[in-house]
């Protein structure tokens, strides 16, 4: 797994190799330097040739007065040594720099690199150096805990009005390394070399967008603060991804893979749990059952193949009755090891003490979506009360929705307060996605999935993924019953709570890249999807 840090995660890495391991601030500030010049080179100009024929290697370099300032006057010294023509502008007073910003100011002057106040940007971005072909970004670091204010942020303005291509040093300035949220205004990179590890912000939303393409260097840290477990937030690897996907031996029939039995469906709602079920066979589950109200027996008859079909107690009107539990226990005692509940379930109160009675007395693990989330809003301490483990799947709308009705301290109580409506909870929530889901997580004991851009899987033990594979073509109605399947389905073959959420967030992310080469992102419906589930099986074999 590759490890994401936030500001104080870095910091404290980064003084462990000072303090601990003896490498000086100095030389990792040089490092990185040198990593960015490399990765300018390479984006600009891809050869010798290029680099020597080439008369127009301009850039402006905008430099603060912290350490992501001295890393900005490093890379101003390394480039002007190569030939380029570099200007930094300095948003600082020099004599008030520090430390080793202020060793690599005094040898950027004694090599000669112009340096002048960031006024004279603002007052003509090409004082010196016309037609520049970057601008390097440097203003701000990691450490931002506070809004960009004049006259930073008059320069962050006038580098975004501007048709000039800018790479990021570490951050693009203005952007929380944390939460990924924009402080005021922030730069839109179209590159950002970063140091070590990636933070917080470059993989939140809006932060990934003013990242642009994200470089990870490595400038010397060691490997044992790289990789520590003290670090609690991931991204899965292609390596962990193909380590996690269950093995099939060669003798085996279908119950070695686990049988599924999914609850759903309601009139005007059949769809939904069609979908699931479908993914769920696609995913490898050995076997699936489609829990269903009885009276939508007939209309689910002609269109199942390799699904099976539950019939359960409902109420008259296509929707289940609190009666049907008695049906389910028995199914999953004597058949199923699996169950999904929710999608096109519908919503009123026996659909909830229906879905409250399933969770609190289920021995299987258990998956729940859509209106099985919306059965246990105001209700989630249902939850801690459930013999079996438990995966949650909201999307933004249904986390607001169970936070609203959560009780305790420990789940974001300042979030909470602020939930007034469905459209500001789910605003809240995009605000510090990470930390929310660790909080219910943790206080609720499930495996929590909160869906969006990107999806991030968080775990009791406090650990959580942020979900690289997906995109936009996947906001269409029915994606969310197709991922509950992969994940039911990867349940029943054996794999953790944990497991089967990473690898199945994983895979449907990558369902939707590859049905798009194919359908276009706007084109893009849920049964794509589940048409390319083998093709994912098969690309990450391949691994």
């Amino acid at each position: 797994m590759l490890k994401v840090v936030t500001a104080q995660e870095m910091q404290h890495i980064d003084r462990v190799t000072i303090e601990k391991y003896g490498i000086a601030g100095a030389v990792l500030m040089e490092r990185a330097g040198l990593a960015v010049v490399s990765k300018i080179n390479e984006l600009f100009f891809q050869s010798t040739e290029q680099r020597t024929k080439n008369t127009d290697r301009k850039t402006i370099v905008l430099c603060g007065g912290g350490n992501n300032g001295g890393d900005g006057l490093v890379v101003a010294r390394i480039l002007h040594n190569q030939g380029w023509d570099a200007e930094v502008f300095l948003t600082e007073n020099p004599k008030e720099l520090k430390g080793d910003a202020k060793i690599n100011y005094n040898t950027a002057v004694r090599f000669g690199v112009k340096i002048f106040p960031v006024e004279r940007f603002l007052t003509n971005p090409y004082p010196l150096t016309p037609n520049p072909c970057l601008i390097v970004d440097a203003l701000l670091g990691t450490g931002l805990n506070k809004e960009v204010r004049p006259p930073l942020s008059d320069v962050i303005n006038k580098v975004n009005d501007l048709s000039l291509p800018v790479i990021s040093l570490d951050v693009p300035s203005g952007i929380s390394s944390d939460t990924g949220q924009t402080m005021g205004c922030a730069v839109r990179a179209n590159a950002t070399v970063t140091f070590g590890l990636p933070k917080r912000g470059h993989l939140l939303y809006p932060g990934a967008e003013h990242t642009g393409k994200l470089y990870i260097e490595d400038i010397g840290f060691p490997r044992q603060l790289i990789v520590s477990d003290k670090v609690k937030i991931n991204i899965p690897t292609k390596e962990d991804i193909c380590n996690m996907l269950p093995q099939r031996p060669k003798y085996s029939h279908k119950g070695t893979y686990g049988h599924v039995l999914l609850v759903g469906g309601s009139k005007g709602k059949t769809g939904a749990a069609l979908m699931a079920a479908r993914a769920c066979l696609r995913a490898g589950a050995g076997l699936v059952t489609i829990g269903l109200p009885e009276t939508l027996v007939t209309s689910f008859q002609s269109r199942v193949t390799e699904e099976m079909i539950l019939p359960l107690p409902d109420k008259g009107n296509g929707t289940l009755s609190c009666k049907a539990s008695e049906t389910i226990f028995r199914f999953l005692e004597k058949r199923a090891n699996v169950l999904a509940v929710g999608p096109g379930l519908s919503s009123d109160e026996e659909i909830s003490k229906l879905v409250c009675t399933i969770i609190a007395e289920s021995k299987v693990p258990a998956v729940i979506d859509a209106d099985g989330l919306n059965a246990i809003s105001g209700k989630t301490g249902i939850l801690k009360k459930s013999a079996s483990p438990v995966i949650l799947t909201p999307h933004a709308g249904e986390m607001a929705r169970l936070i609203r009705g959560a009780r305790g301290k420990s789940i974001r109580s300042e979030i909470r307060a602020q939930l007034d409506s469905e459209g500001q909870g789910a605003k809240e929530i995009e605000r510090d996605r990470i930390n929310t889901v660790l909080s219910f997580s943790k206080q609720t004991k499930t495996c929590l999935v909160l869906k969006g851009a990107p999806t991030i899987i968080a775990t009791p033990a406090g650990e959580a993924f942020i979900n690289p594979t997906g995109n936009p073509g996947m906001a269409t109605a029915g994606t969310g019953d197709v991922l509950t399947g992969m994940i039911a389905a990867l349940l029943a073959q054996g794999l953790t709570p944990q497991g089967a959420a990473v690898l199945g967030v994983y895979m449907h992310g990558l369902t939707g890249d590859i049905a798009a080469r194919t359908k276009g992102e706007h084109s893009l419906i849920a049964s794509d999807m589940i048409n390319a589930i083998s093709r994912v099986f098969q690309s990450i074999s391949k691994q």
